[in-house]
C-alpha cells in the first residue's frame, strides 16, 4: 500500500492537466440546451400533431396514451435518436439500491433474406420486463419469481446518453408493487396537485387547473486524485475514509469557500455543463465548498419529477466525467472526519397553471392571504409528520453528518425568520369566529397587506435548521448527498397533500356554520400556528440547550437511522400512505425492511473492511517501524554506557511502549468487532440487527480509529501505508 501511495504522489507533479484536460466552452450554452433531449420543441417537430398534443395531455393532465399514439411516438423516436447516433435504447429506471438501472436492447433486427433493419415499436417504448428478482424488494418478490417490469413515464422526456436512448420509467413488480423512487413520487406529486387546486379553486383563483410541485436541488460532493484515491481500500470500498489523522491545515481559515477554482477542477466542472447542458439539466451555479476539494453545482429549479431524474442522472454523469479528469468523486455524506461533509438541498415549493409560485407573496392582501394559507398549512404538515420527514433522510451515511459542524442536528424543527414569525404572533390573536369590521381592516392593511415589505428585509438563513423558509421556497438541508431526492420529496408532497385535504374540510365546515371564506381561513390558520409553534426555532440547532428545549416541547431527536426508521411505521404514517394511494401496507413495510437491510449492510462492510486494514496494512507498519526504534536502541546500547543509554534511549523507548500500547488497542478493537459483527449478522429481525450495529458494532469503530490515527503521527511517513488527509485534501 505505501508502494501505491508514493507511486501516485511521484506521479501527479508530471501530470499537465491544463493542457491534457482543457476544455472549450461555446460562447452560448443556451446553444447547447436540450440536444440530447426529445424536448417538447423535437417532438414538435418528429411528432404528428395529433401525436405531438397526447403527449402534452399526459405531461399537463395526466391523460393516458392510446397505443397507435404510443407506436408514432416509438417511431419518431426512434429516427430522432439514430440521428444522434443511437444504436440501442434502454428503460432507465431508478431501483432502491439507490443508483440508476438500464438493461440495452438494440434497434437492430434481423429479417428475412439475410438483411437487417431498425425497429422500435410503441410496445416496446411503453413496457420492458428486466429481472426484478436481482433489485432489492423486501420481501415482496422471492428469488424464483423473477418478472418485473418497466413502464414509461411520459411526463419525463427522453435523453440520449452516448449512442442509447433512454426512456425514463418506473419500475413495478409483476404483482403490482412499486419497486422504484419514481412511481411513489409520481402519485405524491398528483395528490398535493389534486389537494393544492382544490383550495386554489375554492379560496382564491377559480382559473387555476394545476398545482405542481417545484425542485431545486444543490448538490455537494468531494473531488481526489484517482491513483490516491485506488491508494485507500476504505474509500475504494466505502465511499469514505474510515482511518486518517487530521491534517494540521483542514478548513480553519475558510480560504477554499468561494475560493478561486483549482485550474483541474474548473476544466472538469467546465465539461460536466456542457453535458448536462446537452441533457437539459439547468446547471447555474459552481464553486468551492467549505472543505478543500469540496464543491457544489446547482441548477434552476425545475418539476418534481423532472428535477429528481436530473440528480440521478447528473450523479452519474458526474462520475463518469471525474474519471476522464482522472478524479474520483465523493458523494459519502462525510468522507474524511473533522471536515464538513456533504449534503443536497432541496428547495420545494409549489406552481400553478396560471404562473403563481403558491409560496411567494402577491400584491394584494388576497394573494398574500393565499401565501399565509400555504405556508402556515406546510408548517402544519411538517409538525404533525416530523418523525416521517425525519425517517426520509435517514441512511448509514447521513447519520454520520446530521448534527455536524455544517448539518442541521436530527430534531426537526423549521426556521421563519423573525419578521414572519411576528405575523404569525398576530394570526394568533385572530378573534374566534366572525371577525370585526375593525379586525379585518387591521389584518388586511397591517398584516396581511404588508408581508412583502416584511420579506424584503427578510432575517438571515439559518444553517443549523433541517427545514427554513427563505423567501419563496422552503429548503430541507438535512438530505444527503448520495440520497435519492425522490424519498424526501415523496413525502414531503404526501404530507402537504393530506394537510390541505384536511384543511379544506376544515375551511368548508366552517364556512357552512354561516361565517364568510375569509373568516374561516382566519379561524383555521390560528389554530394552526397554535398548533406547530413547538417546531418554530429561530436559534442555534447545534446547542445543547436546544436539545433540551427540543425535548420540552415533546420533539423526537432520532439520532441514528434505525431509531428513526422504528418510528417509519407508526400507523398514522402508514395509514396515511394508504389512504393517499401511495403505497400499500406490504409496499411500506417492505421499503422500510430495505432501508434497515442496507443500513446494516453498509456498517457490516465497512467493519470488515476496517478489520482487514487494520490488521493487514496498519499493524504490519507499525511493527516494521517499532523493529527499526528496537534495532536503534540495540545499537545505543552497545556503543554507549549505561548511564548515557538510559538518557539517549529514553524517547525510542518510550515510542516503542507507545506503539506497543496501540498495536495492543487496535489488536483488541478488532477481535471486539468482529465478534460484535457475528452477533449483529446472525441476529434475527432486520430491526433489531440494525440496532445492534448501531450500538455494538459502529462505537468499536472509533477505537480502533484512536489507535490508528495515534500510529499514524508515530510512524515513519516513508512506511505509513495509507494516503494520509494532507494528501487526498490539498492534492489539486
Amino acid at each position: 500500500m505505501s508502494t501505491l501511495r508514493f507511486k501516485a504522489l511521484a506521479e501527479l507533479p508530471f501530470r499537465n492537466y491544463r493542457q491534457d484536460n482543457a476544455i472549450d466552452i461555446p460562447s452560448k450554452l443556451s446553444e447547447l440546451f436540450c440536444q440530447n433531449v426529445f424536448s417538447e420543441e423535437t417532438m414538435r417537430e418528429y411528432l404528428t400533431k395529433e401525436a405531438f398534443q397526447s403527449i402534452l395531455d399526459a405531461i399537463k393532465k395526466g391523460a393516458k396514451i392510446q397505443r397507435h399514439i404510443a407506436d408514432q411516438v416509438a417511431v419518431a423516436m426512434k429516427d430522432w435518436a439514430m440521428s444522434k447516433g443511437a444504436t440501442h435504447y434502454t428503460h432507465w429506471f431508478q431501483p432502491l439500491t439507490g443508483s440508476t438501472a438500464e438493461k440495452h436492447d438494440s434497434f437492430f433486427t434481423p429479417i428475412e433474406g439475410g438483411r437487417a433493419i431498425e425497429r422500435f415499436s410503441g410496445a416496446l417504448l411503453i413496457q420492458q420486463e428486466p429481472d426484478a428478482s436481482s433489485f432489492p424488494n423486501g420481501g415482496i418478490r422471492n428469488t424464483f419469481e423473477a418478472r418485473g417490469y418497466t413502464a414509461w413515464d411520459p411526463t419525463s422526456p427522453a435523453f440520449i446518453m452516448g449512442t442509447t436512448l433512454c426512456i425514463p420509467s418506473i419500475f413495478i413488480s409483476y404483482t403490482g408493487e412499486t419497486l422504484d423512487y419514481k412511481a411513489p413520487l409520481l402519485r405524491a406529486l398528483n395528490a398535493v396537485d389534486e389537494a393544492a387546486t382544490d383550495v386554489c379553486k375554492a379560496y382564491f383563483d377559480k382559473n387555476v387547473a394545476k398545482v405542481t410541485p417545484t425542485l431545486g436541488w444543490e448538490q455537494e460532493y468531494f473531488l481526489v486524485d484517482t491513483a490516491l484515491y485506488q491508494s485507500r481500500p476504505d474509500l475504494v470500498l466505502t465511499g469514505k475514509t474510515l482511518l486518517g489523522h487530521s491534517p494540521a491545515k483542514g478548513q480553519q481559515l475558510d480560504d477554499h469557500y468561494f475560493g478561486s477554482i483549482p485550474t483541474r477542477v474548473m476544466n472538469y466542472m467546465k465539461e460536466l455543463e456542457i453535458e448536462c447542458m446537452k441533457l437539459g439539466i439547468p446547471v447555474t451555479t459552481r464553486h468551492n465548498e467549505v472543505a478543500p476539494n469540496q464543491f457544489e453545482l446547482a441548477p434552476m429549479f425545475e418539476e418534481a419529477n423532472v428535477a429528481v431524474d436530473h440528480n440521478s442522472l447528473l450523479m452519474d454523469i458526474m462520475a463518469r466525467i471525474a474519471h476522464k479528469h482522472h478524479f474520483s468523486i465523493l458523494f459519502h455524506e462525510k468522507p474524511f472526519a473533522g471536515v464538513n461533509g456533504s449534503g443536497k438541498h432541496n428547495n420545494w415549493s409549489l406552481a400553478t397553471d396560471t404562473g403563481e409560485n403558491l409560496l411567494s407573496p402577491g400584491k394584494n392582501p388576497k394573494k398574500n392571504l393565499q401565501f399565509l394559507t400555504f405556508f402556515v398549512n406546510t408548517l402544519k404538515a411538517v409538525h404533525d409528520y416530523a418523525d416521517l420527514l425525519r425517517a426520509s433522510i435517514a441512511s448509514a451515511s447521513n447519520d454520520h453528518r446530521l448534527g455536524a459542524n455544517e448539518a442541521p442536528p436530527a430534531i426537526i424543527s423549521a426556521f421563519i425568520g423573525s419578521q414572519l414569525f411576528r405575523v404569525l404572533e398576530e394570526l394568533e390573536k385572530v378573534t374566534d369566529g366572525k371577525l370585526s369590521p375593525e379586525e379585518k381592516t387591521d389584518l388586511k392593511l397591517n398584516v396581511v397587506g404588508k408581508i412583502p415589505e416584511i420579506l424584503l428585509d427578510n432575517t438571515d438563513r439559518n444553517r443549523t435548521s433541517p427545514f427554513a423558509f427563505t423567501g419563496n421556497k422552503f429548503e430541507i438541508r438535512a438530505v444527503g448527498s448520495s440520497a435519492n431526492c425522490a424519498e424526501v420529496m415523496t413525502v414531503m408532497n404526501v404530507i402537504a397533500a393530506k394537510q390541505l385535504k384536511t384543511f379544506k374540510a376544515e375551511v368548508d365546515a366552517l364556512i357552512e356554520t354561516g361565517l364568510k371564506k375569509d373568516e374561516a381561513i382566519f379561524n383555521i390558520l390560528r389554530e394552526y400556528i397554535k398548533d406547530c409553534k413547538s417546531i418554530m426555532f429561530e436559534g442555534d440547532g447545534y446547542s445543547d440547550d436546544w436539545a433540551k428545549e427540543a425535548e420540552k416541547r415533546g420533539l423526537n431527536n432520532l439520532k441514528t437511522t434505525p431509531e428513526a426508521l422504528k418510528q417509519e411505521l407508526n400507523k398514522k404514517f402508514v395509514d396515511l400512505y394508504e389512504e393517499l394511494g401511495i403505497y400499500s401496507h406490504r409496499e411500506f413495510e417492505a421499503r422500510n425492511e430495505i432501508k434497515l437491510e442496507k443500513y446494516s449492510t453498509v456498517i457490516d462492510i465497512e467493519g470488515r473492511v476496517l478489520a482487514d486494514i487494520a490488521r493487514n496494512h496498519i499493524i504490519p507498519a507499525a511493527l516494521n517501524y517499532q523493529n527499526r526504534l528496537i534495532e536503534n536502541v540495540r545499537g545505543l546500547k552497545e556503543i554507549f554506557s549505561e548511564k548515557e543509554f538510559k538518557t539517549l534511549a529514553k524517547e525510542q523507548l518510550s515510542l516503542i511502549s507507545q506503539i506497543s500500547e496501540n498495536v495492543s488497542k487496535i489488536k483488541v478493537g478488532v477481535d471486539d468487532l468482529l465478534s460484535a459483527r457475528d452477533e449483529a449478522k446472525n441476529t434475527s429481525g432486520s430491526q433489531k440487527q440494525a440496532e445492534l450495529y448501531c450500538s455494538s458494532v459502529i462505537p468499536l469503530f472509533e477505537v480502533i480509529r484512536e489507535g490508528s490515527d495515534a500510529l499514524e503521527m508515530m510512524v515513519d511517513d516513508e512506511l505509513w501505508p495509507m494516503t494520509k488527509y494532507r494528501e487526498l485534501l490539498f492534492t489539486r
